[in-house]
């Protein structure tokens, strides 16, 4: 008998991630972490698995169990293979067609090193390299054991973060007769060209539209387009029993968990204060967050009407029927209504010091309130408004609008940075030239909406970390983190960790750029920012392990993001709701019954006491309904000098009686006057 072949593996020395001498031949592809059993034991963190990512493995079939029929087809797909070397050599001429989250293939494409850089998280930072495998980060640490074949990103001098979370887009929205430039595409590319690899956007249609049919409507759209992760908030704009019964379906089995109401938009999407709290209720119910966009709907009906009359029909228009003392009604109106209904509440859009200061001071009370000023509230100002060019002025249209105090974006970071405000957003929503002009007549026609979602996290870096008002940790929790643990996907987002996804920017403080409409990603024809020269910028961008930006080329593909459920209850806005749901329920007094006599009623209505029946005034004073001389006469028939001589008719007390004759006086006491003169 020959003697058995040794199998080159049973040596002690053998080497498992030498290449092998054969590549053409074996195409067994075993992860490193398949072959340590204990590898993942102590070290992943378990999320709620999405089946895109992670495809379910079909179990190995025992044949001697199969009924007869699946037995005569497994021989007979055994008798038609062909013999194990011609099936080796064909496989390596073999196309199969790309599936980006097929991880059965785990690939050198899937496996990615980046070595040397320094990890930033929100609450720390620290130098180590990270492993990432099938989108997911395997290892941090230092001297890690990496398998062969993996990609080594060199990350020396740049700074590792999570990437970014934009809490505020509107792609391809329906609004104003006219639809949004920027899809879910081109939108979502220009994300991921900025370092935010995942966006939040709204469903928000007309008024009596199902909840359930614009959430469809939304899905649609995106999921074929979107080149990043995204999720979903709804915006609601009518309530009935249908709408409650609905947002919680959208609760339980569609991922969403925050719900918007607007005090805005009169006879579009706003809502009456008792809709917004029967609304926050139903929030607290199911355990969402209600979200507001805050500024006084009825108050900018009546004004934008008064500057139209006096033929103010520009850009200028629109902020000055919107000052800012408008939006900080609204926002305190918001978080008086969300505290009566015991409802966490985020303020979408802080755009002024009086609105940021009134959230600022209801956090100081103990309200569970988040706010989120926008790229371009951070960036800019409203001065451009009064820009003799009106496409200038029209592009930075917006609702709320920017400021024309040009200290509000550095008040509003310094409030960001310690925490008064807690997220960033970019309430990205843009109109070309052509689309602005369908309000060149009347400023209340044009489309509202600005650029930011590819520069938001440049012009934070800018205005923020490279000013000195915050450092790296706090950037990271207002673009990325603060937002997952909000929105309740902490730290599957938001965090380099073992067992996050890994949406990764690799950023580079020192480089800069100069923002321009002629060279961003995104399909508008205007950038607010422009000519804005920003230090720090994204070297490589990682969106579920793949490299979407390598040095500055962009390579996406259309329709590889996933939507991103978002559970409710989360702990950051419910832990003290829950709280004072419990201990702080109203109570009533324990007392005995009163047993006394009670009146009767006939069924008439009461009279109404009037001044006649009033024993302290005379008959005829109620004459004149101005008149406040009510006591009666003296005896004498003079004005009784305790009432006031003081009518706002301005009568005086004895108009009615006749006026005696005047009497020239030729020589007064003293002597007259003229004599000398």
């Amino acid at each position: 008998m020959a003697d058995k072949k040794k199998d080159p593996k049973d040596d002690d020395d053998y080497d498992f991630f030498a290449p092998h001498p054969h590549p053409t031949k074996v195409r067994v592809k075993n992860s490193f972490f398949n072959m340590v059993p204990d590898a993942f034991s102590g070290k992943s963190i378990d999320f709620k698995e999405d089946p895109r990512r992670t495809p379910t493995k079909k179990p190995n079939k025992n044949i001697a169990d199969a009924p007869e029929e699946e037995k005569k087809e497994e021989e007979k797909k055994e008798e038609e293979a062909p013999p194990v070397e011609e099936k080796l050599e064909a496989e390596a001429i073999v196309i199969q067609e790309a599936n980006p989250w097929d991880q059965s293939d785990t690939s050198a494409q899937s496996r990615l090193f980046l070595k040397g850089g320094r990890i930033v998280n929100d609450d720390q930072s620290f130098d180590a390299d990270v492993y990432i495998e099938d989108g997911i980060i395997k290892q941090v640490g230092n001297n890690l054991v990496i398998p062969g074949g993996s990609r080594t990103i060199d990350a020396r001098g740049k700074l590792i973060m999570p990437g970014g979370i934009d809490t505020h887009t509107h792609m391809q929205l329906p609004f104003m007769g006219t639809f949004a430039v920027d899809d879910f595409y081109s939108g979502t590319k220009a994300a991921l060209a900025g370092g935010t690899t995942m966006i939040i956007d709204f469903v928000l249609d007309q008024k009596n539209v199902s909840l359930l049919e614009a959430y469809d409507k939304w899905r649609n759209w995106a999921d074929g387009k979107v080149c990043c992760d995204y999720g979903l908030h709804v915006g609601v704009t009518w309530w009935s029993d249908q709408v409650s019964k609905e947002m919680e379906v959208l609760c339980k089995e569609k991922g969403i968990n925050s719900f918007k109401v607007f005090l805005a938009y009169k006879d579009v999407f706003m809502l009456e204060d008792d809709e917004v709290y029967q609304t926050f209720v139903r929030c607290r119910e199911l355990g969402a967050i209600g979200m507001v966009h805050a500024e006084n709907g009825h108050l900018i009906a009546e004004k934008s009407q008064e500057m139209i009359a006096r033929g103010i029909t520009g850009p200028e228009g629109h902020e000055m029927c919107r000052p800012e003392e408008v939006e900080g009604e609204a926002v305190n109106r918001a978080v008086t209504i969300a505290s009566q209904a015991n409802c966490p509440l985020y303020i979408c859009k802080i755009m002024s010091r009086t609105a940021a200061n009134a959230l600022a001071n209801s956090r100081r009370k103990g309200n569970v309130v988040f706010g989120e000023p926008i790229a371009a509230s951070l960036g800019t100002d409203g001065t451009h408004y009064w820009n003799k060019c009106w496409r200038h002025g029209a592009g930075h249209v917006m609702g709320p609008p920017l400021r024309p105090d040009s200290t509000t974006p550095g008040y509003l970071m310094d409030l960001l940075a310690n925490n008064d405000l807690q997220v960033t957003g970019t309430d990205n929503c843009t109109f070309n030239a052509d689309q602005k002009a369908l309000g060149k007549d009347d400023f209340r026609k044009i489309p509202n909406g600005v650029n930011g979602v590819e520069d938001r996290m440049s012009v934070i870096w800018e205005k923020g970390v490279a000013s000195g008002k915050m450092d790296p940790c706090r950037f990271v929790a207002v673009t990325s983190t603060n937002a997952a643990k909000i929105f309740n996907i902490y730290p599957q987002k938001g965090r380099i960790a073992v067992g996050s996804d890994a949406d990764i920017v690799i950023w580079d403080p020192k480089a800069t750029r100069t923002i321009s409409a002629k060279t961003h990603h995104q399909a508008v024809d205007f950038n607010i920012f422009e000519g804005m020269t920003c230090h720090g910028v994204p070297e490589y961008v990682i969106t579920n392990g793949h490299v979407v930006l390598d040095e500055g080329q962009l390579r996406v593909t259309q329709g590889m993001g996933r939507f991103i459920p978002t559970p409710c209850n989360s702990e950051i806005a419910f832990s003290r709701i829950r709280e004072r749901e419990r201990t702080c329920q109203p109570c009533k007094v324990e007392r005995d019954g009163y047993d006394g006599p009670v009146a009767k009623i006939d069924g008439n209505a009461p009279e109404m006491i009037t001044k006649t029946s009033n024993p302290i005034l005379s008959a005829d004073a109620g004459s004149d309904k101005f008149n406040s001389h009510c006591r009666p006469t003296t005896s004498s028939g003079g004005r009784n000098l305790h009432d006031s001589s003081f009518s706002l008719s301005g009568a005086q007390y004895d108009d009615k009686q006749a006026k005696r004759p005047s009497t020239r006086t030729l020589n007064p006491p003293g002597g007259r006057s003229d004599g000398i003169w």
